[in-house]
């Protein structure tokens, strides 16, 4: 009795202090206010917001995703083992909504299911265009800023249709986004 006590303790102990993995214990706990819900073809990939390390980058992806934006969006680039990318609304990467944001570079690792923000080579030039991680990829720590992380779905992810390697993951005929949502506007 007594160890089923202390194990109880120990695991509720990790849960309070985020020691446990996201996916013990990611819906109850999530911020509705601060989830995505990416619909793929394959299922839905929910995505965990983080307003404490990119809050301007957060507010723009749940503005841009209340007016639908990201809706239809194909996956344009996508290198296996690497990452697969999307948000441009002309499908070559070279798109976006209009609204470059400051960098918000973070200490944030770039580790499986990461969801980053894709840019040009100046740092300030990110939009609408984001990626999400397939692996850790500790180079782009720094570079490139964290807004979120798969915290359920990452399998749908994986689903996504790659590119080719001799043109830098360019996909044709690309898995698409059904919907992105913002969580708290999705009736249950």
């Amino acid at each position: 009795m007594l160890k089923k006590l202390f194990i109880a303790i120990v695991l509720f102990s990790g849960l309070l202090a985020g020691l446990l993995p996201l996916s013990v214990h990611a819906s109850p706990l999530l911020d509705p206010e601060n989830t995505i819900y990416l619909d793929l073809p394959s299922g839905r990939v929910v995505i965990q917001l983080r307003p404490d390390i990119a809050p301007r980058h957060v507010e723009r992806i749940k503005a841009l995703t209340r007016k639908g934006f990201y809706d239809g969006l194909a996956f344009h680039r996508v290198i296996p083992g690497f990452m697969a990318q999307t948000g441009d609304p002309l499908g070559n990467g070279s798109g976006g909504s209009g609204q470059q944001l400051k960098a918000e570079f973070s200490r944030e690792k770039h580790i499986r299911g990461t969801v980053s923000m894709a840019r040009a080579s100046d740092p300030d030039s990110a939009d609408s265009q984001f990626f999400i991680c397939f692996t850790s990829e500790p180079f782009l720590d720094g570079q490139y800023t964290v807004w979120g992380r798969v915290v359920s779905g990452m399998e749908f992810v994986d689903k996504v249709k790659s590119g080719a390697s001799y043109n830098n993951g360019m996909v044709s005929n690309p898995t698409r986004i059904v919907h992105m949502r913002v969580a708290a506007d999705v009736k249950q």
